[in-house]
This record gives structure tokens, C-alpha cells and sequence, in this order.
């Protein structure tokens, strides 16, 4: 994603979107097509996985990129939040999917998917416009925008200060966007952005959360006891979508929060903190009937999947088209890239360690799980007391304009 991200803002999104879907269908296709050409070598499955892997990751940055051009910055959080929901709405299909289709054999769980994205390619193709500017439309990123939301020296701009030497400001504030440079942003340049690396870090332990669920979830609810009795594998799956649905809710609800107090990092933060005894009580109580299992899951998924699906968009999108950059929106597929695919390492890391500490009892999992989440929030902190500090300031500010 790292190098993807670097081609995303060099090249037109449309093609490489294109080529990048229609790759994946295919990668996707072949995996399930061994089901009937009997292969059963590790080697294929991990090459062809692996080739998925470089194509899909063609997606986020880009996508993030298109929808961050024809939206301006006033209600970024929930706008995106709301166009994140596809994620999850995804997940939920891909879940039913594969469940509806274990009857048919394994193999029929891959060939639907893989001819859906190829399909979605080629939509993309013939109709995606990629900038406004395009069909006459004027950027939302030209000019001012009254009472908009804007990215200035926030999160971690850090100016120099003559009393405390570095000093965070918060990155969502009023002010002007520069006139905009034609010239792409490096990959190093994009790490020096301010508010890019702790929120980087900070995805990565989101998303070994989100992605430890994902994977697991399933097997998990298959193999705990619910209401005295266990469930079926297709049953398993489709419950485990709730958490999803969860997201959906946690990611609209997180990005709604974050315009309303211009505050990206404490609201992150809030969501990762929250998780930690939403999982602790799931763990402890999701057993004792169905409806309560169905429940506290939809709870973990809002907490889990909210700072997820904001860091990914709105944040990735702030950061994109940061006030150090002088209004050159060359960047956003870039630091987009630089977050979720540092977060990506973290979705990677997740479910191979659960693979491993499960074996030892599924608290021991949980009890991973909330430390990565304790530490998610962490990593904000130093945002997190940026933005405590402006929320304060402005409440001043109106107090004093209300006297």
C-alpha cells in the first residue's frame, strides 16, 4: 500500500482503480478455482494471495483520494463516514455470501465475489470522475468556505515555541487554503506531515482489532458455547456480521462527533477507550443468551470500527490536505497510504497472533485485543491534549463574545 499509495497520486485513479479491481477479481477467481482443479499446495494459495494482496491494495488510497476532491471540509467526518459504510456493508455481504454458498462447496464463496469486483472495475471504468473540475465544477478545496472545517496546524502541527520549544495545535480550525502546487508529495515528506505518524501508529493496533474480528469472529462464535448449545458454521457467520453492522453506526457516529467538535483525535481516542470494556464484558457475558451476544457485539463493532473507519477517511483526508503543504492536494493518496497501510500491517499481525494465543483460551486473545486498544489511544494522547486545548480556547472565545 506503502508503494501504491505513492503511484495513487501520480497517476489518473480511474485506471488505476480499474486495474486494481479487476486484478483483485481475478486473484479472487483463481483462489477459488483450485477447489476444482483439486489443487492442494500451500505454495499456490500464498502466491496467489499475495498477488491479491498487491492489487487490493490499490484501493483505499485511491478511493479516499477521489471522494476527499469533491467533498470540502465542513462535514468531512460524516459524509465519510457515511460513504465508509460500504466497508462494512461489504463485509456483511462477503459473510452471507460465503455462508449461503458452503453448501455448493468451498470454491463458490471465491467465484461470486471474484466476478463482482471484476464487474465493479469495470463500472469504475466507464463512469468514475475523479475530480470535479472534470465535468465544471469548481474544487471545494479553492478558496475559503464559510464555516467550514479546515486543516490547519493541527493534530501535531508543531510550531516552534520560545518557552516550550515544540507546541501541538489542533487540525481541525478555521483559516485559508493556499493557492495549489502541481508537484506530488514524496513518501518521506508525507511521514513529516503533522498528525501523521501517531495516527499511522495508532491504526495500526485499530486495525489489528477490527481485523482479529473479522477473521475470527466466525470461528470463535462457532466454537463458544451460546445458551447451552453451539452454533452451525452458516449460522456463525451470519451472526458474526452484527459486528459490521455495529461499524456501520460506530463510523457515522465517530464522523458526525469529530465535525460537531473539530476534534479528530479525541474522538478516536474516546472510541478506542470505550472498546476496552465493551470487549472485557462481551467476553465475560456474550454466552449467556443469543440476543445478548448479538447485542454486546454490535457494541464492540461501533467502538472498534468508529475510530477505524475515521482514521481511514476524514483524518487520512485532513492530514491529505494539511496547511504545511500549501494546498497541494497531491499528497492524499499518499498519507492515506501511510495510514492504512501501516494500519494493514497491524490487520496482518492480529489474526496470525490469535492463531497462536488462542491455544491458551480465548481470554487470552481478549485480553490482547484490549491492550492493543489501550494502546491505540495512547499513541493520540499528545492530540488529544492539542485539541483539549483549543476546545477550551474557543469556549472562552464564546463566553467572552456572549458577555
Amino acid at each position: 500500500m506503502y508503494f501504491a499509495g505513492h503511484l495513487g497520486d501520480r497517476l489518473c485513479n480511474r485506471w488505476f482503480l480499474t486495474v486494481g479491481m479487476i486484478g483483485s477479481g481475478i486473484c479472487v477467481l483463481l483462489f477459488g478455482m483450485a477447489y476444482w482443479w483439486n489443487i492442494h499446495w500451500l505454495g499456490y494459495f500464498l502466491i496467489v494471495q499475495i498477488i491479491a494482496g498487491f492489487f487490493q491494495a490499490t484501493g483505499w488510497p485511491s478511493v479516499v483520494t477521489v471522494v476527499a476532491r469533491w467533498f470540502g471540509k465542513r462535514k468531512r467526518g460524516l459524509v465519510m463516514g457515511i460513504w465508509n459504510a460500504h466497508t462494512s456493508v461489504g463485509n456483511i455481504l462477503g459473510s452471507l455470501v460465503c455462508s449461503a454458498m458452503l453448501m455448493y462447496g468451498w470454491g463458490w464463496a471465491f467465484i461470486l465475489p471474484g466476478i463482482s469486483i471484476a464487474i465493479g472495475g469495470f463500472l469504475i471504468f466507464m463512469f468514475l470522475v475523479v475530480d470535479p473540475e472534470i465535468v465544471g465544477f469548481s474544487s471545494p478545496h479553492e478558496g475559503s468556505e464559510r464555516g467550514s472545517v479546515k486543516p490547519s496546524h493541527s493534530l501535531e502541527d508543531q510550531t516552534v515555541d520560545s518557552e516550550q520549544g515544540l507546541k501541538s495545535e489542533p487540525l481541525l480550525s478555521n483559516g485559508e487554503d493556499s493557492d495549489s502546487s502541481s508537484d506530488a508529495v514524496g513518501f518521506l515528506r508525507a511521514w513529516t506531515i503533522p498528525g501523521v505518524a501517531p495516527f499511522a501508529l495508532c491504526l495500526f493496533f485499530t486495525k489489528l482489532v477490527a481485523y482479529t474480528f473479522l477473521y475470527w469472529l466466525p470461528f470463535y462464535i462457532r466454537h463458544t458455547e451460546i445458551q447451552g448449545r453451539y452454533l452451525s458454521d452458516s449460522t456463525s457467520g451470519n451472526l458474526s456480521t452484527i459486528f459490521d453492522v455495529g461499524g456501520v453506526f460506530g463510523g457515522i457516529l465517530a464522523g458526525h462527533l469529530s465535525d460537531r467538535m473539530r476534534a479528530r483525535a479525541i474522538t478516536a481516542a474516546s472510541f478506542m477507550y470505550l472498546s476496552i470494556p465493551a470487549l472485557l464484558i462481551y467476553n465475560l457475558f456474550g454466552s449467556l443468551s443469543l440476543w445478548l451476544n448479538i447485542i454486546l457485539m454490535f457494541v464492540v463493532g461501533m467502538f472498534v470500527n468508529g475510530p477505524y473507519a475515521l482514521i481511514t477517511t476524514a483524518v487520512s483526508a485532513d492530514l491529505g490536505t494539511h496547511k504545511s503543504l500549501k494546498g497541494n492536494s497531491k499528497a492524499l493518496a499518499t498519507v492515506t497510504a501511510i495510514i492504512d497501510g501501516t494500519g494493514s500491517v497491524g490487520a496482518a499481525v492480529g489474526p496470525l497472533l490469535t492463531g497462536y494465543i488462542s491455544q491458551s483460551g480465548w481470554k487470552s486473545v481478549f485480553y490482547m485485543l484490549m491492550i492493543s486498544a489501550l494502546f491505540a489511544g495512547l499513541l493520540l494522547s499528545k492530540l488529544v491534549i492539542a485539541e483539549v486545548r483549543d476546545l477550551m480556547s474557543r469556549a472562552k472565545a464564546r463566553s467572552g463574545v456572549t458577555r
